[in-house]
This record gives C-alpha cells, structure tokens and sequence, in this order.
C-alpha cells in the first residue's frame, strides 16, 4: 500500500491522544545538594523548573504564569525568603499549590507562613522523598479540582475533542461516497444509548467509538474504498481485516484502550456469522451492537457507488426483518421505535448531533459543511 498524506496526519493525531500532559512544578531551593535531590524525586513525573532564590523563582512564576501547578520552595533562602515568596505568588497566582520546605521549627513563623501565604502544606528538613512525593501528588489533586482550573480543563477536554473528531473526519474524506458516513453513525448510535441509561463516562466512551469505528480503513487503499461497483471475494476480504487493524490502533492510544474491543467487533452479527471472530449474542459487547445497527441503517441510506441510497422506510423494514440474526432484537426494537427520531436526525445531523453529542457539551463547535452532509437526505 501506499503512503498517503492522510496517513501521516494520523500518525499526528494519534502522537497528541498519547502524548502525557504533565504538570509543571518549580523547586526552589539554594543548596545545589538539595535542589538536584528535589529534581531526581520528581523527574519524569513532572516538568520541572528550578530557582535558587525567591527573586530568581518570582520571575520564572511572572514567565510562566498559569502553568505552573504547584511550587516546592526552601524558607531560609538569600534575597528572598521563601514566605515572601509565596506571599507574592498567592497575590498573583493564588491557584498555584504552595509547599514550604523549612529546616528551622519556629511556631510563630509557620502560623504567619500558613495564614500570609496560604500554604498547602509544610515540610520539615531533612525531608523524606516518598514523603514529600505524596504531598506533592495530593497537592497536584488540590490543583486539578480546583474552580480556578475549570478554565484549563475545558481546554484540554476541547483539544482531545478536536483531535478526536479531526481523525474521524479524515476517514470520511478518504471516500467521497461515505462523507459524513462517521458522524452520523455516532449520532444513531448517541440516540440508542442515551436511551439506555447510561452513565456520562460511558456515553463518552460509546461516542468516541462511534467516531472511530472504522479507524482500521486509514490504511486502506483509496482505490478500494472508491471502487466502483461491489468489491470481489478478494477485495472483500482485504476490507474485512479494518475492525482488526482498527483494534490495534486503539490500543495504541492509551486514552481510548477500552472502546478497542467495541471497535473490533462492530461488524459481528447476533447469530454469529459475522466478522471478525464470529461472535454471537450477548458475547458482542453491547456498544458494538449498538454501532452495528447504525452502521447498518447509515449504510443502507446513503448512496453507494453501485447503488442508490434506500429509503428510510425500507431501511428500517430491513431491520426488523433481521432482528435476531444480523441484530440484537431488543437493541432492533429499540432502534425501529426510534425511527421518527433517527429518520430527523438523518435529515439535519448538524442539529441532532449537537443535541446528542456527550463530549460536545459545553463545547462551542459548529460542523462544517462537508461534516455535516447525509448522503440519505
């Protein structure tokens, strides 16, 4: 096969889904001694950056601003101690979790410490490593709740978003045919499972699988894909190994381990004769059911290079009529009650998806022109 830009800009996306998001922390700290004890504590946990006075550390904070977490700093420290420190740090950056490293017991300036600088918590020199490494990780869960990071969060949940969504539709711009072919499985597959009571989390999940489904077809050849007319026994089966590749792509992505069985297992049939293991029944994870039938129906009702799209009508004839061999006939049941919706959601994906979507929620997007087009209409 080969290499295809398409290809390449995957390989990018996929490096952003796994790529670690490490929170930032300063250690300051005058001692040379101790700040490279401090540095081999947390290396590869953290990035790190190190100031050996309160001045020095008051600049990398006014660089650097909100991406610094939390702050590991000495008390007794030449032109800036390290209470004045964080007196300043708590003026500008209150947000920031401050650990005060002290080697001298004096009560009275640790009440003012705690009170002045707002201190998470103080620890006595000489430290104990492990010691200092859970304070420093119940501190960084201190900084994750926090209201003041709400901001933050939602951002990082948008770029996984995109990214998720960049992927999908990448995939559906390798076949003209099946343009908007992922969004609008995702969005049948939203209106099934939202009516099964599932938890967020797993909504989130499903959603993403529905996204992804056919990620295995990135390494397809495009002349497969757009091939027109049905493709040969051999063709066939070279198509038939996407949910397989598919699998092992997800599994690469440490994010989205869990959904990689769903994608694996999308085009297995409840009576077994389906691929690529033959599952049958209750043995097909039911998020994999539930894509199935909106793979099925989106298939049906989209037009293909060696046929004109089926009505809606007889779309959903066809799945009643395979209730219980090609599909679970209750997930069956539950998608043909449905039809008025899925029909609406068919016509106007744009509007639909956006009711529907979990991961969109509180997100500001719009779906372009070409995402939001349904070869059914």
């Amino acid at each position: 096969m080969s290499s295809e830009p398409l290809d390449e800009s995957l390989d990018i996306v996929l490096n952003i889904l796994n790529r670690d998001e490490k929170h930032t922390i300063l250690i300051v700290d005058d001692e040379e001694n101790n700040l490279q004890l401090l540095k081999r504590t947390f290396r590869g946990q953290y990035d790190i950056l190190t100031a050996v006075n309160g001045r020095d550390a008051l600049s990398i904070v006014q660089e650097y601003g909100n991406k610094i977490s939390l702050i590991v700093s000495d008390q007794k420290m030449p032109v800036m101690e390290g209470t004045e420190f964080f007196k300043k740090v708590r003026e500008e950056y209150p947000q920031i979790i401050r650990i005060l490293l002290t080697g001298h017991v004096d009560t009275d300036i640790l009440v003012s410490a705690i009170n002045e600088c707002d201190l998470y918590q103080y620890i006595l020199k000489p430290f104990d490593p492990e010691e200092l490494k859970i304070a420093v990780e119940n501190g960084i869960s201190k900084y994750e709740m926090s209201s003041n990071n709400k901001i933050f969060y939602k951002e990082l949940r948008e770029l996984f978003y995109k990214t998720i969504r960049a992927i999908s539709n990448a995939l559906d711009t390798k076949d003209a045919y099946t343009n908007g072919h992922s969004l609008r499985v995702t969005l049948y597959t939203m209106i099934l499972a939202q009516k099964l009571d599932f938890d967020r989390t797993y909504l989130e999940e499903i959603e993403i699988a529905g996204l992804l489904h056919d990620i295995g077809k990135i390494a397809m050849p495009k002349s497969l894909l757009c091939k027109n007319g049905r493709l040969a026994d051999e063709e066939f089966n070279i198509m038939k190994a996407h949910p397989a590749r598919g699998e092992k792509i997800i599994l690469n992505i440490k994010k989205l381990s869990v959904i990689s069985e769903w994608v694996k297992y999308h085009h297995e049939k409840y009576d077994g004769s389906g691929y690529p293991e033959g599952l049958k029944g209750e043995d097909i994870p039911l998020p994999a059911r539930i894509i199935a039938l909106a793979d099925t129906y989106d298939a049906m009702t989209s037009t293909r290079s060696y046929r004109k799209a089926l009505d809606h009508e007889i779309a959903i004839s066809e799945i009643k009529r395979c209730a219980g061999t090609q599909f679970d006939p209750k997930l069956a049941a539950l998608f043909v009650s449905s039809a008025d919706e899925i029909d609406a959601a068919r016509k106007n994906p744009e509007e639909y998806y956006e009711k529907y979507s979990i991961l969109g929620k509180n997100i500001d997007f719009k779906l372009t022109s070409a995402e939001a087009t349904s070869q059914g209409n």
